[in-house]
């Protein structure tokens, strides 16, 4: 049996969606011919209460078209130390937009509006101009972890009181919606553009949209075509996206639910020092210091399970829709045995 819980983007399209994907009608989406895609396209803007949405092949392609139409070269975005688009985007927000991010020191990936207020550089021309603040829910570095609707609002405050743009990095914001019980209209009110990911948790293919009201979203699909994000007969893979919308968000709870049942076994293990609080479907764990990960991920290797090391001997699980329940029996029987 292999199991491979790396990411929730391991995952393959079920034959189901494999059937919508192949019986899609498809256009030239360069000519914004593809109906499929428009119809994805429409769906979505509905569902968050905005006039855009536009279809992108990557969430990290998504999020740095955001950064572009929010800020220009020279100013800055607020953002969180664990920031995916600080940590994980390559430096892209200095190379395509020549901005620089000032860090917030928050827990778990997520800060307080007081933090933002704290961030925001002086009205002077030899610093920075703060431009956007960033948020990512859930917080990949903060295992999953989701933020408090409230506080987003408290922030959403001072970003319009200080003439802020708002961005939200929501690859996993399905995850979030489930296990929070709120809604897209909620967020779709609360920022200016959300990215949201249908290949993280849904089990699409390819695929993250962004989405905004056609003040700040006029420009997007030039810069979409500025980065290379542009494709043709992308029906095919919107009709993934469509499938996932109707079939695999309620089921995240089952992500979660399993999720909560390693981290439960995880605590038990004596080589195990910490486990971060679990929500959604990110399993977060320390060693204890005498423990090496790289032995522990060889020893799970060996019984066919595959997990990722965050360094600083942490290490990751992250569930989804294709780890089943025979594979899950099977893990925590591993984890019992160590």
């Amino acid at each position: 049996m292999i199991i491979d819980l790396r990411s929730d983007t391991v995952t393959k399209p079920s034959q189901s969606m494999l059937d919508a994907m192949m019986s899609a009608k498809v256009g030239d989406d360069v000519f914004r011919e593809d109906p499929t895609v428009n119809q994805l396209e429409e769906r979505v803007a509905q569902m968050f209460g905005k006039s855009n949405a536009l279809f992108f092949p990557s969430g990290t392609m998504a999020n740095q078209t955001a950064i572009k139409l929010h800020t220009s070269p020279g100013e800055q975005v607020i953002c969180d130390k664990y920031a995916h688009i600080f940590n994980y985007e390559s430096g892209g927000a200095s190379f395509n937009s020549g901005v620089s991010c000032k860090l917030i020191d928050g827990k778990g990936g997520m800060f307080k509006a007081n933090q933002v207020l704290e961030a925001i550089n002086p009205d002077d021309y030899y610093y920075s101009q703060s431009r956007l603040v960033e948020i990512e829910n859930t917080t990949n570095k903060g295992g999953g972890a989701c933020w408090d609707f409230e506080e987003i609002l408290k922030i959403k405050k001072v970003c319009l009181e200080n003439h802020l743009g708002f961005h939200l990095d929501g690859a996993r914001l399905w995850n979030a919606l489930v296990a929070k019980g709120e809604t897209t209209a909620q967020y779709g009110a609360a920022f200016d553009t959300i990215s949201v990911c249908l290949s993280k948790g849904l089990g699409c293919p390819v695929g993250s949209l962004l989405i905004g009201d056609s003040d700040i979203m006029r420009q997007a699909i030039r810069v979409r075509k500025l980065f290379g994000g542009n494709m043709r007969q992308a029906g095919f893979l919107a009709a993934a996206g469509l499938y996932a919308l109707d079939h695999n968000i309620e089921r995240l709870t089952e992500d979660h639910k399993k999720a909560k049942d390693i981290a439960s076994v995880l605590k038990t293990l004596s080589c195990i020092k910490t486990v971060e609080p679990v929500e959604t479907n990110i399993i977060i764990f320390e060693l204890q210091n005498d423990y090496d990960a790289s032995s522990f991920l060889a020893l799970l290797q060996s019984k066919g399970i595959s997990i990722i090391d965050m360094g600083e001997n942490k290490l990751r699980i992250v569930t989804h829709l294709d780890y089943t329940n025979e594979m899950h029996s099977y893990l925590l029987e591993v984890l019992v045995s160590i």
